[in-house]
């Protein structure tokens, strides 16, 4: 395939450095291809007529008139849109293109599936499906992956599909939530379950001494579960298992990613996840010694799952109650196994329990428990009570991730944030409204009653690459702290007007810190506008909100309320990343030219804007100090209500001890969790490339 030569071609350097025309090329001579697979049509009224009436779109006919469907057609062809690598377009032309049955013809170009999707979305409202398919087109705001792949199709998928589910101490719960995430996982959901509230191992059943399994064996049902419902071998399960660090059964957890473990307890496709309160931390700087607890005798004590306690306040007691079974380990070797665990396996991932419920502002409401697959997800849930069968069950509230990324270049070159950000908004908020997981009723029960989406971002260090400005620098923070102040601003201005028009906040709102107006305190405090020369000119022709105006937005706020209880998280973006050709989320990218392997070929793909001039502002996140890379994702979570998803990077000169500094570091500088660590053995050649 000529196409795959002339992208393999960008790696032969020219003058000294990479022959990234030739990447250009490729995309003409993939464009050819796509030229002769492309189902061919009169018109395109017809077309639509033909995918109606052959059940591959929804009828769109029956919210929009002809005229309706045209206008938004000439809009979006209007814009000279062109992919920019050949990853981008032959990304979505295999994974995102609408194919026919037989898989031999192409049916969608990339802004027929804008189309597509802004006319589902937007429900018969022609001039907001205009907006969001312009946002799209020119890729400013992205829907996620399934929302992208799925709207607007007559036989689709979720268009969300990320799920946090929390398990009780029950049999019938344990069986529920198996069973749930079984059916989520069909429809190609990634599901994260917390397992804290199970009794340990060798806990009393029904007062008989150890009879309990403990949580591993729960695991592997999981594990399982995941790899038969799997989308019919088109998509692996994907699953994910949080457990409290003071659950009696940590060890074992730790231990079912150990290379070396038994495989009766080796998990190997299942992720895992701790939960960390400050109380631990606080142990481990003193050296102290850490108390596991067993899970049953708490709750036989108190009436109430360790879990669900605030395990700052009631260690101490917890501890002091001989009637609490449990066992002590030091608390700093814990740590270390950890970091080792991590080496070997990239996990555990890590939540910081009462960061995030520090800073939570429905914490008057709820509390927030664990996260989901790639911990940006953080949401109030409460535990779902499931009874015999004939009695009826007490519905909590679990959390879906409904998601979608400003592209922070595009953005910034709009100069319009403003609109962007309250297009984004719509847009997910009507992913919100038409979702119904209907085979899990906690999930349905609160995005009924929260409305949570998840507005993030990608494409930072192209960004800043392309503005000459170092990843690790004081300029790069200066412009996240005033760049996600503004997508804050917005995002909230947004979601009141929204509880405005609709006369409808989310439920309990008047319990929350917006309608007290506390959430609001930091920024009639300090005023988070540039304080860098270079920064300052970047945002010189963009309105940046100030005390004044936060002020105004505040009273507007309690006045009228928020339709959404969550409004922003920052997901890692893989395949969309792609598409937008930006760099993943915001972090700092791996390598100057990422090299992927599908089956027998190699593809590989430049950073974006990428060039002699700015090539050494393109460092290596393997070559950074992590610390600089925590400040600067502390920066953008003093804003973000919910998470940020981060990943460490990792050297053969990194020790267990570094890795541990790390997830200290990162608990004090405010960050509500850590998702992977990668690791990666340096060569003399790899450290030449990213030196300055």
């Amino acid at each position: 395939m000529i196409y795959l030569e002339k992208n393999n071609e960008i790696m032969m350097k020219v003058d000294g450095f990479f022959n990234l025309k030739k990447d250009k090329e490729a995309i003409i001579e993939f464009q050819k291809e796509i030229d002769n697979k492309m189902f061919i049509f009169d018109d395109y009224i017809q077309r639509i007529k033909y995918l109606i009436q052959n059940d591959y779109y929804v009828d769109f006919f029956e919210l929009y008139s002809k005229s309706d469907i045209l206008k938004i057609k000439e809009s979006i062809y209007s814009v000279n849109f062109e992919f920019q690598s050949f990853m981008a377009i032959s990304k979505f032309y295999k994974d995102y293109s609408l194919k026919s049955n037989d898989k031999q013809k192409y049916l969608e170009t990339y802004q027929d599936r804008i189309i597509s999707v802004s006319l589902y979305l937007a429900q018969g409202d022609i001039g907001l499906a205009i907006s969001m398919g312009l946002s799209m087109i020119n890729q400013q705001y992205q829907p996620a992956t399934p929302t992208f792949l799925n709207a607007g199709k007559a036989r689709r998928g979720e268009m969300v599909s990320c799920f946090l589910l929390e398990l009780d101490d029950t049999l019938n719960s344990i069986a529920f939530n198996i069973g749930t995430s079984m059916q989520l996982s069909k429809i190609g959901g990634g599901v994260a379950l917390n397992l804290s509230k199970l009794r340990g191992k060798s806990e009393t059943i029904k007062d008989v001494s150890h009879a309990c399994k403990g949580i591993v064996p729960v695991m592997k049902l999981l594990e399982d579960s995941f790899s038969y419902a799997d989308q019919m071998g088109q998509r692996k399960g994907a699953g994910a298992v949080y457990l409290n660090i003071f659950h009696w059964d940590v060890e074992d957890f730790l231990d079912t990613k150990k290379i070396n473990s038994d495989e009766k307890s080796r998990i190997q496709t299942l992720s895992v996840a701790l939960i960390i309160s400050d109380k631990f931390f606080e142990l481990a700087k003193e050296n102290k010694q850490i108390a596991l607890f067993a899970p049953l005798t708490v709750y036989k004590q108190y009436n109430k799952h360790m879990d669900d306690m605030d395990m700052d306040i009631m260690y101490d007691k917890l501890l002091e109650n001989n009637k609490v079974q449990k066992k002590l380990i030091n608390a700093r070797q814990l740590l270390i196994k950890i970091a080792q665990t991590q080496f070997e396996s990239g996990y555990p991932y890590i939540v910081y329990k009462s960061t995030a419920n520090k800073f939570n502002p429905l914490k008057n409401i709820g509390d927030i428990k664990m996260s989901n697959l790639c911990t940006e997800i953080f949401q109030i849930q409460k535990t779902s009570i499931i009874n015999n069968y004939g009695e009826e069950d007490e519905i909590g509230y679990d959390v879906s991730c409904n998601l979608g990324s400003l592209n922070i270049a595009n953005t910034m070159k709009s100069k319009d944030i403003r609109n962007i950000v309250h297009t984004a908004v719509d847009a997910l908020t009507c992913v919100s409204i038409l979702s119904n997981v209907h085979n899990a009723p906690s999930i349905s029960k609160a995005n009924r009653d929260f409305h949570s989406i998840g507005l993030g971002a990608m494409n930072l260090h192209g960004f800043l690459a392309k503005n000459h400005i170092n990843y690790e620098s004081d300029e790069a923070r200066d412009f996240v702290r005033t760049f996600f102040m503004i997508i804050n601003y917005y995002s909230i201005e947004k979601s009141m007007l929204i509880a405005k028009e609709k006369n409808e906040k989310f439920k309990y709102f008047d319990k929350s810190e917006y309608a007290s107006g506390v959430y609001f305190n930091k920024y009639l405090e300090e005023d988070f506008a540039p304080k860098t020369d270079i920064i300052k000119n970047i945002f010189k022709d963009i309105s940046i909100p100030n005390i004044n105006k936060w002020d105004k937005l505040k009273n507007e706020v309690m006045k009228n309320g928020l339709y959404h209880a969550y409004r922003l998280a920052i997901a890692p973006t893989q395949s969309i990343s792609y598409i937008q050709n930006s760099t993943p989320s915001i972090a700092p990218i791996v390598d100057h030219i990422e090299t992927r392997t599908y089956g027998n070929a190699t593809t590989y793909y430049p950073m974006p804007y990428l060039s002699s001039d700015n090539f050494f502002f393109y460092k290596s996140a393997y070559n950074m100090d992590m610390k600089n890379v925590i400040d600067l994702v502390s920066e953008v979570q003093n804003h973000v209500d919910q998470g940020i998803s981060t990943t460490l990077f990792a050297t053969n000169n990194t020790t267990t001890r570094d890795l541990a500094k790390l997830y200290i570091y990162a608990w004090q500088k405010g960050l509500k969790s850590l998702y992977y660590t990668r690791t990666k053995n340096l060569t003399i050649e790899n450290c030449m490339a990213c030196s300055v």
